[in-house]
């Protein structure tokens, strides 16, 4: 059993956005598996905001 807790900090849409372009960039296009896993993570935590985006417009 995981006793990790996870950050309780939530980043903007925009914020993860930009590390997922910054990872991309970095890669050279072309993702790792370490990368790929960074990627999915981020992805994940993006979709979990990028609602709040769409309701506050």
């Amino acid at each position: 059993m995981s006793t990790t807790v996870e950050s309780t900090t939530e980043r903007s849409a925009a914020e993860v956005n930009e590390q997922i372009r910054a990872l991309w960039l970095r890669s050279g296009g072309t993702l790792n598996g370490e990368q790929r896993e960074e990627y999915r993570r981020l992805v994940m935590e993006w979709a979990a905001v990028a609602p709040q985006v769409a309701r506050a417009a």
